[in-house]
């Protein structure tokens, strides 16, 4: 979560895509826009950066997804080792996969009340 760290990370990055631009789409944490970042990111001009805007963060959606695979996933687990944190990864993937739903953004239609008793009046 700091500068050096981020810019590993880019390097990684940069080498496991050898060829075309790299678009990174981040949040605005201050590692990612920091000055030695910015002046890394011009000398690796195929890297560039794109911001998510301030105050939207309902289009990150990753974090969205993370909470529920952390939830899925990792939660009140204790791993011995990678094999195992590996093995919970590839389960909980298949089971979410299984009983994911395309998205529907907004409230959904509250169902509608069916009255329990129905007077009819003759006249």
């Amino acid at each position: 979560r700091n500068s050096v760290f981020y810019q590993h990370f880019l390097e990684l990055l940069e080498e496991a895509n050898p060829v075309g631009h790299i678009y990174v789409v981040t949040d605005n944490l201050s590692s990612h826009n920091s000055l030695s970042t910015r002046t890394w990111l011009e000398d690796h001009p195929r890297i560039r950066h794109v911001f998510i805007p301030v105050g939207a963060c309902w289009l990150n959606l990753q974090e969205g997804w993370w909470r529920i695979f952390r939830k899925a996933a990792l939660a009140g687990q204790t791993f011995a080792g990678p094999d195992e944190i590996t093995q919970a990864t590839k389960l909980a993937t298949a089971q979410l996969n299984a009983r994911a739903k395309p998205w529907v953004w907004g409230k959904p239609t509250p169902p509608t009340r069916h009255l329990r008793r129905r007077y009819i009046y003759h006249l």
